[in-house]
């Protein structure tokens, strides 16, 4: 497949560009991510005019509008950081970008939880947001984004490269965007989406089977809110199972007495977590193509990225 862009932080693809001159290669990001993704490296500290090494900072005051204070000589680098900030979102913005992933406790970067320290205490608490990463998720507000860190966990890495490869589509879609098009993406989505949030589910349905009285444009400018949001649920495995026993009914009069008990003996051992959510997709995909099922075959929801990134394997 294309591969799709994603903003990522400089120093997670093995760039020495940290204070102290040394990197914090993230494996997955810079090998296995990498043959799916062009990335648009971005290091706020360096790309603002500070050398490397540099004197380490951190953020001060009110945790909502911090300043950034080097540690030592308590030099204020707020309005250069913020004044480049500006000047970056505006490139970023023609960047075509599908999601970002930014470096956790960054005092530019970190996405949650980055420390912000009382000035006359000294006593920091994790509540704070990086300059940088505060200002991107406000200008991009339907874009994807996560911390290396917090991609290590299986449920939160599938949801961010869902939610990533979706925006990716709708980024194709919009470069040749007429009303079939528009509801032939929505269909693939259908079963997707549905495992994410049954009621937005029905609400984009009946966004999309009124584009002809609303226009296109105007259906497009609530949809993909609506559509990211919905995307941004975690599914669950109620969820999915409800999913699974839908595509199981379009074929259910076809199915054999063993087929059919082979497929809910499956469902059954994931709903008790004894296996993960690929297994009944395989199994489902089986019978799909055998019994020529081409709606069920297109839909997202059985495979919605790169077969080797597994994202089925662990839910």
């Amino acid at each position: 497949m294309k591969k799709i862009r994603l903003g990522v932080s400089t120093c997670l693809l093995g760039e020495k560009v940290r204070y102290d001159g040394q990197h914090k290669n993230d494996r997955y990001i810079s090998g296995t991510l990498s043959k799916f993704f062009d990335y648009v490296p971005v290091c706020p500290e360096v790309e603002c005019g500070l050398g490397v090494p540099r004197e380490a900072m951190h953020l001060e005051g009110d945790a909502d509008s911090p300043r950034l204070v080097t540690i030592h000589s308590h030099i204020d680098l707020t309005d250069r950081m913020q004044s480049w900030i500006r000047t970056r979102l505006d490139q970023l913005e023609h960047e075509a970008l599908c999601g970002y992933i930014f470096k956790s406790q960054s005092p530019s970067s970190g996405m949650k939880n980055v420390k912000v320290f009382n000035p006359k205490t000294g006593i920091p608490v994790k509540n704070g947001v990086g300059m940088f990463a505060r200002a991107f998720m406000e200008r991009f507000p339907l874009l994807p984004v996560e911390e290396e860190g917090r991609l290590n966990d299986p449920g939160l890495k599938e949801n961010f490269l869902e939610r990533v490869f979706a925006y990716g589509r709708w980024q194709e879609l919009n470069k040749n965007l007429t009303k079939h098009n528009f509801i032939e993406f929505h269909t693939r989505h259908k079963l997707q989406l549905m495992a994410h949030s049954p009621e937005y589910y029905r609400k984009l349905g009946q966004l999309a089977a009124a584009v002809s009285e609303k226009g296109l444009a105007a259906t497009c400018g609530e949809y993909l809110p609506i559509f990211m949001k919905t995307l941004g649920l975690h599914s669950t495995i109620k969820k999915n199972i409800n999913v699974l026993q839908h595509i199981m009914g379009y074929f259910k009069k076809q199915l054999s007495a063993d087929e059919k008990s082979e497929l809910l003996e499956i469902f059954d051992s994931y709903r008790q977590e004894l296996i993960p959510l690929i297994v009944p997709i395989t199994l489902l995909n089986h019978f799909i193509r055998k019994y020529k099922q081409d709606y069920l075959k297109e839909q997202y929801f059985l495979n919605p990225g790169p077969f080797e990134l597994c994202l089925r394997n662990y839910t």
